[in-house]
C-alpha cells in the first residue's frame, strides 16, 4: 500500500492566515480560498460535511476539481477554511455587562448559536490536532479575556473554557440527534419494559413517577452554565 503524501502544514497556516505569497504576474486569478470556502459552506449546511467534496465544490464554479487545488490543497485544508469562513468575527462580549460571569455565559450563547446553524462544525472541530486560523483562535481569545479578571490562573481559565465549550457541543449534538417520532416511540417503550421490571430499579422507576423525565422548560444550556459558572465561582472564592 502506497505510503500517504504527509501533509505540508506550513502551507496550510500560510493558506488560513493569508499569508501565501501573492502572484505578480500573470492574469488576476478568478477564485479566492475565501469564495471556495464560503461554497463548501453552503454544501455543507444543506447536506453534510461527508458531502463536501473538491469536484462538488468547483461544479459550483463550473470549472474542474484540479482547477481548485490552484488555491486550496485538498479537502483537509478546505474544511479549515470553512470553519474561519463560519467564525468570522470574534463575539463581543462588553455588551453582555461587567463581570467575567455574564460575559461567559454570552460567548456560550453565541457558540451554541453558530453551532445549531451550521451542524457541520461540531465535526469539523472535533478533538484532534487541526490547524486554526485567526478567527478560530479569535472565539478563544474572547473566552480567556472574560475569564481573566477572575484570579484564577491560567491553566484554571483554560479548563474552564474547555468545559463551557464542552457543555455547548454535548448540547448542540443532543439537539442535532433529537427526533420527535423516535423518542415518543423510545418512551413508550421503555414505560412499558419498567412496568415490568420496577422492582428492579426502583430509584429510576421512583424518578419517573415524580416527573423527572416530563418536558422540561428550563433551557439546558442556561441551566448547565449556571452549574458549572456557579462552582467556578467557588473556585474563586477558595483563591
Amino acid at each position: 500500500m502506497a505510503k500517504e503524501k504527509a501533509r505540508d502544514l506550513r502551507a496550510g497556516i500560510a493558506l488560513l492566515w493569508g499569508e501565501q505569497e501573492q502572484r505578480t504576474r500573470g492574469p488576476k486569478p478568478s477564485l479566492t480560498p475565501r469564495r471556495i470556502a464560503e461554497t463548501a459552506v453552503a454544501i455543507a449546511d444543506a447536506e453534510g460535511l461527508d458531502a463536501v467534496s473538491m469536484s462538488k465544490v468547483a461544479a459550483g464554479f463550473g470549472v474542474s476539481a484540479m482547477a481548485l487545488y490552484r488555491y486550496v490543497p485538498g479537502k483537509t485544508e478546505l474544511v479549515e477554511l470553512m470553519v474561519e469562513s463560519v467564525l468570522a468575527e470574534a463575539p463581543e462580549l462588553s455588551a453582555a455587562g461587567s463581570g467575567w460571569r455574564p460575559q461567559i455565559t454570552e460567548w456560550a450563547r453565541q457558540s451554541a448559536k453558530i453551532h445549531r446553524a451550521h451542524p457541520w462544525l461540531l465535526t469539523a472541530t472535533a478533538m484532534r490536532r487541526q490547524l486554526m486560523g485567526p478567527n478560530q483562535l479569535g472565539w478563544l481569545d474572547a473566552a480567556l479575556a472574560a475569564l481573566e479578571p477572575t484570579g484564577l490562573t491560567a491553566a484554571q481559565q483554560h479548563r474552564v473554557f474547555v468545559l463551557v465549550a464542552g457543555l455547548v457541543r454535548t448540547l448542540v449534538q443532543q439537539l442535532l440527534d433529537f427526533d420527535e417520532e423516535h423518542s415518543r416511540e423510545w418512551n413508550r417503550l421503555t414505560g412499558e419494559v419498567l412496568d415490568r421490571h420496577a422492582d428492579r430499579f426502583p430509584a429510576l422507576t421512583r424518578a419517573i413517577a415524580a416527573g423527572a423525565f416530563a418536558p422540561d422548560t428550563v433551557d439546558p444550556l442556561e441551566f448547565g452554565l449556571e452549574r458549572i459558572l456557579d462552582g467556578v465561582q467557588t473556585l474563586i472564592d477558595r483563591a
